[in-house]
């Protein structure tokens, strides 16, 4: 995450008290001594904003932006006499989450929320065997998973056995992701949903950025 200066726009959002995000006091305390180094700094705010692609794991650019050249689409909020700053796309999947600091880790936002699952055309994904597949994920394979601080997203089945896969988390980028799901996964989908016979991960594991193996 960075927290260089961003271009603005000559456009103002509307500002509202009530917050789209959480900020800790810690977090808070952090970007008042950054927000410090720029020029007449309580004319900005932070500027929080979703940079990954659609169907990738989220990540985040922070800058600071002068706040009254909002554009019209972001929405400003207020915490404690700090503007946030969130492009109006973004509000969806921001709302809920929670911007801590610590020394060790920096600035850090955890985000309830989770991207849109990206569908190839052509897979089924809303049928009564999806429902079960997304049950067993749910119950026992993201549980068996997250020891490794990993996760599978359900996408979608081909009605000719194949269910597909994405993984994140620590496993996404992780050289036993194959492995894992190949006899993990795919022994628990096809041990309990008749109409499965295999798996296939679509996952882009080049973007990985936290895997548990490398």
């Amino acid at each position: 995450m960075s927290l260089d200066a961003a271009p603005t726009s000559p456009f103002a959002g509307s500002v509202i008290s009530d917050p789209i995000l959480a900020i800790t006091a810690a977090a808070q305390e952090k970007l008042i001594e950054l927000r410090s180094d720029e020029t007449e700094p309580e004319k900005y705010g932070l500027r929080v904003e979703i940079i990954s692609e659609p169907g990738e794991a989220f990540r985040y650019d922070l800058s600071f932006d002068e706040f009254r050249k909002a554009l019209f689409s972001d929405e400003v909020r207020t915490i404690d006499g700090l503007r946030i700053i969130v492009p109006g796309e973004d509000v969806e999947f921001l709302s809920g989450a929670t911007l801590d600091y610590a020394d060790s880790t920096g600035l850090v936002l955890r985000n309830p929320n989770t991207p849109a699952t990206l569908r190839p055309e052509g897979l089924v994904f809303d049928d009564e065997v999806s429902a079960r597949i997304e049950t067993v994920v749910a119950a026992e394979v993201n549980p068996a998973l997250a020891a490794h601080g990993g996760f599978v997203t359900y996408v979608g089945h081909d009605n000719e056995g194949t269910a597909y896969l994405t993984m994140g988390g620590g496993c996404h980028g992780c050289s036993m992701s194959k492995m894992t799901m190949l006899e993990g996964v795919q022994t628990m989908l096809t041990e309990q949903i008749p109409e499965i016979e295999r798996v296939r991960d679509i996952t882009d594991h080049a973007t990985g950025e936290n895997p548990f193996y490398s």
